[in-house]
C-alpha cells in the first residue's frame, strides 16, 4: 500500500472534503491522486500557500512549497 500525506494541514484543507492518510494500492494510482489532491489544492484553495508532491518511500507527501504572502490561512503555520 502507498500512503499520501497531507504534511500540514491548512484550514482550508480542514474545510475541504478531502482526506489525509489515503492509502492506496498501486504506486501509479497513489501518484495520480497525490497529483490531483495537490492541483485542487493550489487551485481551488485561498492562495496563501502552494503546494507540491514529494515521493518519501512508499508515501507521497503533499507540503507547502512556499507562502504567496505574509498571512497565513489558519493551520499551523502561526498563531491566530
Amino acid at each position: 500500500m502507498f500512503k499520501i500525506i497531507v504534511e500540514k494541514e491548512c484550514s482550508c484543507f480542514k474545510k475541504s472534503d478531502m482526506v489525509n492518510g489515503l492509502e492506496i494500492a498501486s504506486k501509479d494510482g497513489a501518484l495520480l491522486k497525490s497529483i490531483e489532491m495537490r492541483d485542487t489544492m493550489n487551485d481551488e484553495f485561498c492562495g496563501k500557500h502552494s503546494f507540491k508532491v514529494q515521493e518519501v518511500g512508499d508515501s507521497f507527501v503533499i507540503a507547502m512549497s512556499d507562502s504567496t504572502s505574509n498571512g497565513c490561512c489558519g493551520g499551523g503555520c502561526g498563531s491566530h
